[in-house]
């Protein structure tokens, strides 16, 4: 697989997103895959059930009751939404979860402080290249199977399950498309190249919170296990490889 695309909650609502992603694969059939994700679905939902959403480090608290609402919105609703946008726009997509056929295996990330919200400890490569290999575009929802307990799921950041997929993979690229043209510094001008120590920099200064730090950990993390280049970039870098900022490695990761 040469590239994993992950697609931030609110990228996903551009109309021109089925389009792009159809002209992508046309470039290269059968090259990648997408991750999406869909926090401000899970949000609305969980308000009008009465639930009050919350977050730590840009990570959504996820009570047992939450990640039926987690499941309901990423498995049943928007990854159904997305298979059928693409598939308007002339792709073969398949919409699977992480928990289909052990694609994602997780443990607690901090159960006293996040609850049934996991960090990938593997992932099942071969699900995805048998759904390549056949002409097919995997859609994966972020969901992962407790390691050790396959009946009960996890609730996992999908820029987490995105870099755990693309190290499985041995991927090329993992693409992490965000609402925002990519890492900005405090006058909100663009990084072209950010290393870890830089980025800790930011995050510690608060420059970057919340969501784009979640984004920039996972990123490294990807670095760090192999995959040979990150890019954190808007709609823009399905197409254009110079889009973005580009991380590169260094020794560090980022708190």
């Amino acid at each position: 697989m040469k590239r994993v695309v992950k697609i931030g909650g609110r990228a996903q609502a551009s109309p021109d997103l089925p389009s792009r992603i159809a002209s992508a694969w046309q470039q290269e059939p059968g090259s990648f895959c997408v991750v999406h994700g869909g926090g401000d679905q899970i949000s609305a939902l969980q308000k009008s059930m009465g639930l009050e959403p919350s977050f730590v480090d840009g990570r959504r608290v996820t009570t047992r009751e939450d990640l039926e609402v987690v499941r309901m919105v990423l498995s049943g609703l928007i990854n159904k939404q997305l298979v059928s946008a693409f598939a308007a726009a002339g792709m073969p997509a398949v919409g699977i979860s992480g928990e289909d056929g052990g694609l994602i295996t997780a443990t607690f990330l901090d159960q006293d402080r996040f609850g049934r919200v996991g960090k990938p400890v593997r992932a099942n490569a071969e699900v995805l290249d048998l759904l390549l290999t056949g002409g097919y575009l995997p859609v994966i929802s972020p969901l992962g199977s407790e390691d050790g307990n396959p009946a009960e799921a996890l609730n996992v950041n999908g820029d987490d399950a995105a870099a755990a997929i693309a190290i499985a993979a041995v991927a090329s690229e993992l693409l992490l498309i965000a609402d925002v043209t990519g890492v900005l510094d405090e006058n909100k001008m663009l990084l072209p190249n950010l290393d870890a120590s830089e980025a800790d920099e930011l995050a510690q200064s608060g420059v970057v919170n919340k969501g784009m730090k979640a984004k920039l950990q996972a990123g490294f993390a990807a670095l760090a296990g192999g995959v040979a280049r990150v890019r954190i970039a808007n709609i823009d870098g399905l197409e254009d490889a110079t889009a973005g900022t580009l991380l590169t490695f260094a020794q560090s990761v980022i708190t």
